[in-house]
């Protein structure tokens, strides 16, 4: 690893060069104009040749903060090597027994130390001075050996069922969730990417779709099961909760505001059907008189529970679904009207109708953040992170069921995941995935060239003192 300043630059492919001569690939284009590298620089990757597949390596705008951190380490490194070099120049002849002579040996060694140390650096990535020696250019040889060893090690001490159960026993991710959803910028966050998702699955599903699962799954499959029975045990099971008792109370309620808007048509609608010679004033009479009787008809019904009219209605679906799932005249019926539903040639059109207006009404509302199906989903998220919160209990199971989870995805599917990095690193190219790591650590590694430097001075200062003081 050398910079703008190291004596020679090694090159993976070809002898050094002069570091005070620039290197172009082409001479044309450096008498052209085009920027001029230095020997010490780390381009930026190239470009791949004419047919050759994209680069898997892609450059960041950290990696221009990291090459210029690299440059400036290596001249560092560089220069105490030179400064090293000078000394020992300037020092020589003396008495070994003098001070110049000890400072002489410590620069030699200082150099020594330096020289090996670029050489252990520089081997790394490519070959010094460009000479094939064995066991040098180590990651553009070893690129493959490596990426199945980084797997290796991450699947043993990473993507372990024991390793991942420990950190998230630790973690207590119900907790932590509980109050995340707490904050109503969190819960706008989750609506955000839950409609964002929604919306594109939605708009994913055309008509076409629709018609498909229709006429070639739904249809033949409901054609072939009994649904009478299914539908006599589904509707006894509402019949004995009273689930639909809210229904006719919201259609009772319904009617009589239908009924308090519209006297005016409700009591010609009952004056109509007076006879013939019967007078006007008695007809509107009689008219206003049956739009008052029904309308304390129906706030009778509303308001009792117990009214005849509600318990008849119970009565009565409490024997269809009984005849439902019994009587076999009454499951025929059922049967044939069935058929007659689904093979009605409109049936489909219907479908994708109903479809339609249900996909529009939703996209309108996902659109709106202050429509009612914001409102609600934000209420449900927040009553799910209160209830988390407070129930221990429901979060102690909540967190065994997802430890276990992902303990089985890293466990069933660890090995997989981890086979990533070794297929990606047999993607890369040699030449660039080496520059790529030397860009990532070879800041770092400039400061073994530094260290070599000054123990190497040490080292042979002592070593110098011990063989003085012998002699």
């Amino acid at each position: 690893m050398t910079d703008s300043t190291d004596p020679v630059t090694p090159d993976a492919d070809g002898p050094a060069a002069p570091d005070d001569l620039p290197i172009s690939a082409d001479p044309a284009e450096e008498t052209a104009g085009s920027p001029v590298l230095t020997a010490g620089d780390v381009p930026p990757a190239p470009a791949p040749p004419g047919g050759a597949p994209p680069s898997m390596l892609e450059d960041s705008p950290e990696d221009e903060i990291r090459r210029k951190g690299l440059r400036q380490m290596r001249i560092v490194a560089t220069s105490l090597l030179v400064f090293a070099a000078i000394v020992f120049l300037l020092t020589g002849g003396h008495a070994p027994e003098s001070v110049l002579g000890f400072v002489n040996t410590a620069a030699e060694a200082a150099m020594v130390g330096a020289l090996a140390d670029w050489f252990a650096v520089t081997a790394l990535f490519r070959h010094p001075l460009g000479i094939p020696i064995p066991h040098t250019a180590l990651v553009k040889r070893r690129k493959n050996d490596l990426g199945r060893s980084l797997q290796q090690f991450v699947t043993t001490n990473f993507l372990t069922e024991a390793v991942v159960r420990q950190r998230l026993e630790h973690t207590h991710t119900g907790l932590r969730l509980a109050e995340w959803l707490s904050e109503g910028r969190n819960r706008h966050r989750v609506i955000t990417e839950v409609v964002s998702l929604a919306r594109r699955a939605l708009g994913r599903v055309g008509d076409d779709d629709i018609r498909t699962i229709v006429e070639e799954s739904l249809l033949p499959r409901l054609a072939k099961e009994e649904l009478a029975p299914i539908a006599g045990a589904f509707l006894e099971g509402i019949v004995d909760d009273e689930a639909h008792h809210g229904l006719v109370d919201l259609l009772l309620r319904e009617l009589d505001l239908w009924v308090e808007r519209n006297p005016e048509r409700l009591q010609k609608l009952i004056g109509d059907r007076a006879p013939v010679w019967s007078p006007i004033w008695v007809d509107r009479m009689v008219g206003k008189w049956g739009y008052e009787q029904i309308q304390t008809w129906i706030t009778q019904i509303r308001e009792d529970p117990g009214h005849d009219i509600r318990v008849a209605l119970d009565d009565l679906l409490g024997d269809l679904a009984r005849d439902l799932q019994e009587d076999e005249h009454i499951r025929e019926r059922a049967e044939a009207l069935k058929v007659r539903l689904l093979t009605h040639p409109s049936l489909t059109d219907t479908v994708i109708s109903l479809w339609g207006s249900l996909r529009d009404s939703l996209l309108a509302a996902m659109e709106d953040e202050t429509s009612s199906l914001w409102r609600r989903v934000d209420g449900w998220i927040a009553e799910f992170a209160q209830h988390l919160n407070d129930d221990e209990t429901f979060r102690a199971r909540l967190e065994s069921r997802f430890n276990d989870v992902v303990c089985y995805l890293v466990q069933r599917y660890g090995p997989e995941l981890a086979g990533i990095i070794s297929h990606t690193v047999e993607s890369w190219d040699a030449d660039e995935a080496s520059r790529k790591i030397e860009l990532f650590v070879g800041r770092d590694l400039q400061f073994i060239r530094i260290n070599g430097t000054i123990v190497g001075a040490l080292a042979g200062l002592v070593i110098h003192t011990v063989a003085v003081l012998i002699h």
